[in-house]
């Protein structure tokens, strides 16, 4: 008997803390993570010192994790409205609204402190502005107030290179400023091509998002508007010489791909062509600061002051 008691214990309290985890939103926090250590690692020629990856890295990652369990709290009532959300911990009422805050307020507490005290000031208060931002500004009132919601918004989710950075050189330069500018144009058309395949759910949840509020035509449209302006942002690094021609090469080609499922959406003739580019700006992402990362060292640097 008594071993059986243990077992349903030890399940319980597995599932007890993977709902803990799912409440920080792992995978998103880990794309934050990559960029944000590509940035530490764009800032300066050499290695960066490994405390100051190990702390700031984690500092990040704690606020972000803290700024992701708002978002469920917030908006644990709309999540059960929506099939890719309806199972989420705060949701399901796994885990209380009032241990939420508790959990959120003590990742946000322990990140800035490890941020502050063991990185530095600048860090500290962009990371601090950052989670602010996403986890109050953003959820609280944009995503219900405007169709404009990812656009306004989008500055939080950006900042992660440009902490890594300052966690380096402790100062905001212009080339980190770049890659903040890359994730801004990035968001709408990541975001706005989940929003066109989940239309139905937004519309039920009562979200106003574009393909919501303005048709899937013009959310359509605007995607491929947005992603060509990203492809000329992705140009501004080799333009002002952060980074050199493999840099180019990578960002000319994973940029035409990004075009392509664009176009596709545009032609209507792929229904899972939202969720396809959705997919696709992931892997856009990713492939395209670890392409950063590998100009910026096997070919020598050139520097100009922005």
């Amino acid at each position: 008997m008594s071993t059986v008691q243990e077992q349903s214990f030890d399940q319980v309290m597995q599932h007890h803390w993977r709902d803990y985890y799912e409440l920080t939103k792992p995978m998103v926090v880990l794309l934050m993570l990559l960029t944000s250590l590509i940035g530490m690692l764009l800032a300066t020629p050499g290695m960066v010192p490994l405390d100051i990856i190990i702390f700031g890295n984690l500092g990040i990652a704690l606020c972000a994790g803290s700024a992701a369990t708002v978002n469920h709290l917030v908006d644990r009532h709309i999540d059960t409205k929506m099939a890719r959300t309806f199972n989420r911990p705060v949701a399901k009422g796994r885990i209380a609204p009032a241990n939420a805050i508790a959990f959120s307020a003590a990742l946000g507490l322990v990140g800035m402190a490890i941020l502050y005290f063991l990185v530095n000031a600048v860090t500290a208060w962009l990371t601090l502005a950052s989670l602010v931002g996403y986890a109050f500004i953003y959820t609280f009132f944009l995503k219900r107030a405007t169709p404009q919601n990812i656009v306004i918004g989008g500055i939080a989710g950006a900042a992660p290179p440009l902490l890594g950075w300052t966690a380096v050189t402790g100062e905001i330069h212009g080339h980190g400023m770049l890659l903040v500018l890359i994730i801004f144009a990035w968001t709408p058309p990541h975001f706005w091509a989940l929003a066109v395949h989940k239309k139905q759910e937004y519309a039920n949840a009562k979200i106003p998002m574009l393909p919501v509020t303005h048709g899937e035509s013009y959310t359509k449209l605007h995607i491929l508007l947005y992603t060509i302006i990203l492809f000329a942002v992705t140009l501004l690094p080799f333009a002002t010489q952060m980074l050199n021609k493999l840099y180019l090469l990578g960002a000319v080609v994973l940029g035409i791909g990004f075009l392509y499922y664009a176009v596709e959406m545009i032609r209507g003739k792929n229904k899972n062509a939202g969720m396809e580019t959705f997919k696709y700006s992931i892997v856009y992402l990713m492939a395209l600061f670890v392409i950063m990362l590998l100009d910026h060292y096997l070919l020598p640097v050139q520097t100009m002051a922005i």
